[in-house]
């Protein structure tokens, strides 16, 4: 367990922030633990090989009372709100354990409860083992988008993604995509792909794209300066992540034709071009969501898991507690305040706008807390920097008369 001295538990002064007239933005976006265990084993998974082990002492699946009592709380979040959308995303473990009855129960729950104003939109992540016919009939019935985590080809999905048994579970997940992408393909929300050094990036983004995915993200793997990623030095030592970061953005742009979103791309190019940031992974957007784990705790977002013992923990459940009490936490108020949030050397960075600090749970140094760079600053700068210069390269050459090109 860490120290209550460490940043944002200790030094982040809310009470001021709201005196100078601050305010917290509410929830619009809620992950539900809807299963707390999973049916593979792979060895980067941040809620079981991470610091935290709390999902040890959960209930396997969410009961159903803790389903209506999110779901009533929710609801009264959104009409104390004025809210007119939110997104409950379904997630684990592997929310697809739950069963057919379970997840039909749970998205008929959430759409009954919220006022009529109040849109619902429901995704699901999964790991894609259990995508069924039956079970893509009812998401469908249902209208829940559908992510899936893919990993590449063969040999780079299966160095990691496997089961408690050693077997690899790409030829499960492809099966399960086929059925996504052919009879349900308005379901299918994308892909999500874990970044592996020891995987080629060109040939990992080419099978990706196979399916057709309208969005693949592209997440860095989970670390801290405490525990760093792998093969990613603490004292300088290279940008390895960025240089195959680097490899598929090249491919990806330079395509003839547009073969899909990558959102850490699109988001980049969106904030060098002045737009605001979409996405939790970069820029200074204020963050907006919350999580529920399957006794019904209430959570700042769970990848913090990787930190330390119970640091996504905010003490508050969905029986005792409206999600009011949550905005005022000082975890939830870190993700939303932007530049106040981001350490002195980010302040004076010159992409501080851009990488706005990188994934808040990539700045933990035990003993000074998330008041840091992210553990993967190099790394940022360098992609940041490229696709800077990649866009305003073409950018200017746009600008000039067709005659002098």
């Amino acid at each position: 367990m860490a120290e209550s001295g460490e940043w944002p538990s200790n030094g982040l002064d809310v009470a001021a922030l709201m005196a100078g007239g601050w305010r917290p933005l509410p929830f619009s976006e809620l992950v539900l633990k809807i299963h707390g265990r999973c049916n593979l084993a792979c060895d980067y998974c941040y809620v079981y090989e991470s610091a935290d082990r709390s999902w040890r002492d959960r209930p396997r699946s969410m009961p159903p009372q803790v389903v209506a009592a999110t779901a009533a709380r929710l609801a009264e979040h959104a009409r104390d709100h004025d809210l007119t959308k939110v997104t409950v995303v379904l997630h684990g473990g592997e929310p697809l354990l739950a069963g057919k009855a379970n997840l039909a129960a749970a998205v008929g729950r959430f759409r009954a409860a919220l006022p009529p104003i109040c849109k619902v939109e429901v995704c699901l992540q999964t790991n894609g083992v259990l995508l069924t016919d039956e079970m893509l009939a009812i998401f469908d019935e249902h209208e829940v988008g559908i992510s899936v985590s893919l990993d590449g080809d063969r040999a780079g999905h299966d160095r990691h993604r496997i089961h408690a048994n050693g077997r690899g579970s790409h030829s499960e997940v492809i099966r399960g995509l086929a059925r996504l992408t052919n009879s349900y393909r308005r379901l299918y929300h994308g892909l999500l792909c874990t970044v592996d050094l020891d995987n080629d990036p060109v040939r990992t983004y080419e099978a990706l794209i196979e399916t057709r995915p309208p969005r693949i993200d592209f997440l860095l793997p989970h670390g801290t300066w405490t525990t760093p990623p792998p093969r990613r030095p603490t004292e300088g030592g290279g940008t390895p992540y960025a240089e195959w970061l680097i490899a598929v953005f090249d491919r990806w742009y330079h395509a003839p034709r547009r073969e899909t979103g990558v959102r850490l791309f699109e988001e980049i190019i969106n904030l060098l071009l002045g737009g605001q940031s979409r996405s939790e992974n970069i820029g200074l957007s204020p963050v907006a969501m919350l999580v529920v784990d399957t006794d019904g705790t209430l959570q700042q977002v769970d990848t913090l898991k990787t930190s330390y013992q119970g640091a996504p923990d905010t003490g508050l459940n969905v029986f005792d507690h409206r999600f009011d009490d949550a905005m005022l936490h000082p975890g939830v108020v870190a993700r939303q305040i932007g530049l106040a949030a981001l350490a002195p050397m980010c302040k004076t960075c010159a992409v501080r706008d851009i990488c706005g600090g990188g994934l808040y749970a990539h700045r933990y140094r035990e003993g000074h807390g998330y008041l840091n760079p992210s553990v993967y600053c190099p790394d940022l700068m360098r992609l940041i920097s490229h696709i800077g210069r990649t866009v305003q390269h073409d950018l200017a050459l746009a600008a000039q008369p067709a005659q002098s090109r």
